[in-house]
């Protein structure tokens, strides 16, 4: 089994913030890959199914950002999984605007969300990085983060989405290089 964390921050006035990115993400996997019912869990949100062969529980924290961990430490401790079997998706400053990338482990870059993931877990877990740009000086990061996407980037974000629904095979089957190529390619359809 794999738990694919999508992070955010719960409440409808956050649902289109560029920091909601992930949360964004794991509703339209469960939507495209036919999850089951959301049910309340693990201080947060979680549907099952299966995306190909594999198992997948996607979680959405209903904690804030800034206590993520505990949230997915707990559905770890709980299915008696390792940080291995983890995929956190998360919004990422340092890549241009709807770029995707996917690794294991990495630094936090100021996220609050992957740090309080890595104070519960460390930092060996796979990211699926969605880009968010920076804005250009710092002043203006927290206001950018917690804005909401502009009407002229929704094509863009609906096909990324779609894009990383689609491709989530790979993810599920462990081919991170695979899953970026494919969800490229379907973005410049």
């Amino acid at each position: 089994m794999q738990i694919w964390t999508g992070l955010g921050n719960p409440g409808p006035q956050y649902a289109m913030h560029r920091h909601n990115v992930g949360f964004m993400a794991v509703d339209v996997i469960a939507e495209m890959h036919g999850f089951g019912p959301v049910q309340k869990k693990f201080s947060g949100w979680v549907q099952e199914g299966r995306i190909g062969t594999e198992k997948v529980l996607l979680l959405k924290p209903a904690t804030f950002m800034n206590e993520s961990g505990r949230a997915v430490a707990e559905a770890l401790r709980f299915y008696k999984l390792g940080v291995e079997a983890l995929t956190v998706l998360h919004d990422e400053l340092d890549l241009a605007p709807f770029k995707v990338k996917a690794r294991v482990g990495g630094g936090l870059a100021g996220h609050n969300g992957l740090r309080s993931i890595d104070q519960h877990l460390g930092p060996d877990f796979r990211r699926v990085r969605i880009g968010i740009g920076h804005p250009g000086h710092k002043d203006r990061v927290t206001g950018h983060v917690l804005g909401n996407y502009a009407k002229a980037e929704m094509d863009d974000l609906t096909d990324m989405l779609a894009a990383i629904g689609a491709e989530a095979e790979w993810l599920a089957k462990g081919d991170d290089a695979r899953f970026m190529s494919e969800v490229v390619l379907r973005q410049q359809q």
